[in-house]
């Protein structure tokens, strides 16, 4: 008999520490001390506790608190103004079993980064692969205004309420630079600078991955099956939704200002199924976030050799994706995009100039989200042509101040009604049109420019933007004769 009592008593025990436990509020990762909350601007704190919880937060810079509770769930959400403060700030959170202190908040500019290895790439660079600049930029890196915060590479079958594995947000160190996002890293610290308000900077990118990653399983469905039964999710970032389950959907809805992403390297043999899978994610993740069109800004993918050079064909020619990539400029609202046609390495597919990447994000983030108007952020884009007697005139938008090149004009090549490119004499005239011509091609009607897996970009804006591989014509049976 009293062997059963203890049974019943430490049962009952258990039962209460569980209950106990339950009832204890809980936050995301994201939502933490040091955290950086987008300012002057309605944003959300939300968490779990028991069913029907009674839960009140007090936030230092508002008058009166805030009384809330849990659905019959645990969820429970609230939304909060923020305001231009610089000064740190607290917030606290409690319940019948939870007293939680936030403290060192800062009101500032938040920008979320994902993509693949190019976003990945740490200021301290990869193995044998720099980042140039890496020492001074790791030396000089402290910076209480800069916060940082990661999401550990992972992997889910279904949409996680938290992330799995991070590191939370810390002020920027050289402890946690170096391994930090170069790209995400060189745009916060100019950014904290130029607008002298603290900034956040979330990463989430996972080298390798393919867009259909990060897209959700309801968006993607109308696309392809989605088929997650049998995956491994050692290799997650090869198959659909799985990123978007593990390291976007626990991010929201974190308040945020815009987003970087750096990728389409996994997918360079699928051009035309990227410019709707692609625009189809930006739109899946603005409206989960429910802020409206958020900034978008995107990097063009590098020319590299990709084991081969010659092949005009889609599946081999990696300028298909870069085309890809320019068309979508025009499909995402308020987005923007990073050319690095003159920074690529033939034989690197992780470029070491991720200064250069950022920078070029940075302009279209000051130009078009902050107001600097004075700051260009678009290199020359093909506009129209004209044949002539002397061959063909190209024109460009987005080249105000005219077009420039440090020594002379390549990788332009000439085809007649054959369909047959030959390599052309490329030089600019009247500063801002170019003109294309070759001997072996008397009539011609179309231009490509930089139209191959690897080349070194000649063509720039005065402000030294340059311009994207581009063709005017839609040709899939074009050929090339080499020089």
């Amino acid at each position: 008999m009293r062997k059963v009592s203890l049974i019943i008593l430490i049962a009952t025990f258990n039962l209460l520490f569980v209950q106990s436990i339950s009832a204890v509020v809980k936050l995301p990762a994201i939502v933490s001390s040091n955290m950086v909350l987008q300012r002057n601007t309605t944003i959300v704190l939300w968490g779990w506790a028991d069913a029907k919880e009674k839960i009140t937060i007090n936030a230092s810079w508002l008058n009166e608190p805030l009384n809330i509770e849990a659905d019959k769930e645990g969820n429970w959400t609230v939304k909060v103004q923020t305001t231009n403060s610089k000064a740190p700030q607290t917030i606290k959170i409690t319940s019948k079993e939870s007293d939680i202190l936030l403290e060192n908040i800062l009101f500032g500019e938040v920008w979320l980064c994902s993509g693949q290895s190019n976003m990945q790439q740490p200021v301290s660079g990869y193995n044998g692969q720099p980042t140039f600049g890496a020492q001074q930029a790791i030396t000089t890196s402290k910076n209480e205004n800069l916060r940082l915060f990661t999401v550990d590479r992972f992997a889910a079958t279904v949409p996680l309420k938290n992330v799995e594995g991070y590191s939370g947000w810390q002020s920027a160190s050289p402890d946690n630079v170096k391994n930090f996002s170069a790209v995400a890293y060189f745009f916060g610290q100019q950014l904290q600078e130029i607008l002298n308000v603290p900034v956040g900077m979330i990463h989430t990118s996972w080298g390798g991955s393919i867009v259909e990653a990060w897209i959700s399983s309801e968006v993607l469905n109308s696309f392809q099956e989605v088929d997650l039964t049998e995956v491994d999710l050692d290799k997650g970032n090869r198959f659909p939704t799985v990123l978007f389950n593990a390291m976007i959907n626990p991010l929201i809805p974190y308040t945020i200002k815009g987003a970087l992403w750096y990728q389409g390297e996994s997918n360079r043999r699928e051009p035309q199924k990227y410019t709707k899978l692609f625009p189809a994610m930006v739109k899946d993740w603005r409206s989960r976030w429910e802020i409206g069109d958020f900034p978008f800004y995107f990097v063009q993918i590098a020319p590299f050799l990709y084991g081969g050079n010659t092949s005009f064909t889609t599946s081999d020619n990696s300028a298909f994706i870069r085309e890809a990539q320019l068309l979508c400029l025009d499909l995402i609202p308020n987005s923007g995009i990073a050319i690095t046609m003159d920074i690529g390495q033939a034989n690197y597919i992780h470029p070491p100039k991720k200064k250069e990447v950022a920078d070029r994000l940075l302009y279209n983030a000051l130009n078009q989200t902050y107001g600097f108007e004075a700051v260009d952020f678009s290199g020359p884009i093909f506009d129209s042509l004209e044949v002539t007697d002397d061959g063909i005139i190209l024109k460009f938008k987005n080249a105000e101040g005219g077009l420039y090149a440090y020594d002379k004009l390549e990788g332009f090549e000439i085809a007649g009604v054959d369909r047959v490119f030959y390599s052309a004499i490329a030089e600019i005239v009247n500063r801002k049109n170019v003109l294309v011509k070759s001997d072996n091609v008397q009539n011609p009607i179309a231009v490509r420019y930089a139209w191959r897996n690897w080349i070194d970009g000649t063509l720039y804006d005065t402000n030294l933007l340059p311009a994207s591989s581009f063709r005017t014509d839609e040709w899939d049976d074009a050929t090339q004769v080499e020089k």
